[in-house]
């Protein structure tokens, strides 16, 4: 999140504005109050009136992690972020609300794993992925075969090379969190994947009238949407309880930070 220390102190006030007076209007009024004598008998002078000008919010605070501050330019690059998700389902229009709990639990998972000891990832691992995503990007295909394709198709939503790929690798801290915390110590027993079989998968192609695959042929797949499911509650629990031991605040439109 960029630029947080040089924000902080006018953004707790609600935003970043502009203001249009020329500094050396203050100095002409300390130079004019210094130069006549105060006494009960001569009033101070009025101080100078700034000209009136129209602010312009660059920026909002719309929550608080434990000190770490999210933005509005944050939440807009969430919403930039996700549309170039090849897998999304687009059917769920954006929503504000949803992607500043996105931001705030992604902040909550890189506090924790900055406090586990781990190998960085590489670059060269971040750009495999990035590779990799530019082939499954719908919008990217026969355009971003090139790397001035792809800056151009980047530059299009808002990133550069270098801001996606710093986006890109705060997803796979993430992304590699979960696995390593959550994941290894989830077993799925057989039963379970074979009930999920004949509540869902056969009932689903009988509705088709058609022949369904054998269980031996998915069991992988059912074990992975399993593992999944219990991973997310995991998860989620886990969130839960990082937001009651530590600080997080949500502003409200108008509200400013405490």
């Amino acid at each position: 999140m960029t630029m947080r220390l040089h924000l902080v102190g006018a953004i707790f006030c609600g935003a970043v504005v502009a203001a249009g007076a020329p500094g050396d209007v203050w100095a002409q009024a300390a130079a004019t109050k210094a130069s006549v004598p105060q006494t009960s008998t001569t009033p101070a002078p009025a101080a100078p009136k700034m000209p009136v000008t129209e602010g312009v919010e660059i920026d909002r605070v719309v929550a608080i992690v434990d000190g770490d501050l999210i933005l509005d330019s944050d939440v807009d690059e969430e919403r930039r972020f996700t549309e170039l998700q090849p897998f999304r389902d687009r059917r769920n229009d954006f929503s504000r609300d949803r992607a500043i709990e996105r931001l705030i639990n992604r902040d909550l998972i890189l506090q924790q794993a900055k406090l586990v000891p781990d190998d960085p990832i590489s670059d060269a691992d971040v750009q495999k992925e990035i590779d990799g995503l530019r082939k499954s990007i719908p919008e990217c295909k026969n355009v971003c075969d090139n790397n001035a394709g792809w800056k151009s198709f980047l530059a299009k939503h808002g990133f550069t090379e270098e801001t996606f790929k710093a986006r890109w690798l705060a997803r796979m801290q993430v992304l590699r969190f979960i696995e390593e915390r959550f994941r290894m110590g989830v077993r799925i027993p057989d039963a379970d994947i074979k009930t999920y079989y004949e509540k869902n998968i056969l009932p689903e192609f009988a509705k088709q009238h058609t022949a369904p695959p054998k269980l031996e042929a998915i069991s992988d797949r059912i074990q992975e949407i399993l593992l999944q499911q219990q991973v997310s509650n995991l998860l989620g629990d886990w969130l839960k309880s990082l937001r009651a031991q530590g600080s997080v605040v949500v502003l409200k439109q108008g509200e400013v930070a405490p």
